[in-house]
């Protein structure tokens, strides 16, 4: 009949669905999180801003931390691509390319913004550190280290990492002045040779 609504099918969705409904999903913990943190987000507010029901939230994620993770591997992913900028770098030159590659996701506004979300629930709550943890370390400074030969080679890319992440928190977290407003190529002339000294110096 004309007019007719055929009801949708309740249970798992269609294969071609999958994806969008997925990335829904993550827009939206992205959001809750970000403007809720960690504590005060759930995965029932999660599912009301995507528009679907809580138990499909569980079916693609899992609990409120395994949701957390997605949306944060996501966020973070443009991050993720340190160590590719620091392929082609000479040793001498590592400590200037990757300052001004973390500072230029920071910088950019598209970027800069879910990098927020993830720092602030990770300064607040044990778990969300805990999972923002494992992030850095299995995904970014494990493969900056594989770029030197080094027996101390992890703490070396941690001490870099700790180096342009304080500064980060500092500049668009907190906001410290004159931080926060200086000019970006002044801060990364002054905290490159510092980084090149954690990764490459005596």
């Amino acid at each position: 009949m004309s007019g007719t609504t055929v009801p949708r099918r309740r249970g798992r969705p269609r294969r071609e669905e999958t994806a969008d409904t997925r990335d829904h999903i993550l827009t939206a913990a992205r959001e809750e999180f970000s403007e809720r943190g960690y504590d005060r987000a759930s995965v029932r507010g999660i599912a009301k801003a995507a528009g679907v029901d809580p138990a499909l939230v569980h079916h693609y994620f899992g609990t409120k931390e395994q949701v957390f993770a997605a949306a944060i591997e996501v966020a973070f992913a443009p991050a993720l691509d340190a160590p590719e900028a620091l392929a082609d770098a000479p040793l001498d030159a590592v400590g200037e390319r990757l300052a001004r590659f973390i500072f230029g996701v920071w910088e950019n506004p598209a970027t800069r913004t879910p990098l927020l979300a993830i720092v602030r629930s990770a300064l607040n709550n044990d778990t969300a550190a805990a999972v923002f943890r494992r992030l850095v370390a299995s995904q970014l400074l494990r493969r900056i280290a594989g770029r030197f030969d080094r027996p101390d080679a992890e703490l070396r890319a941690e001490l870099a990492a700790a180096q342009l992440v304080g500064c980060a928190i500092l500049r668009y977290v907190i906001k410290v002045e004159p931080l926060a407003s200086a000019d970006v190529e002044q801060i990364i002339a002054r905290v490159a040779p510092v980084v090149q000294g954690h990764l490459t110096g005596p």
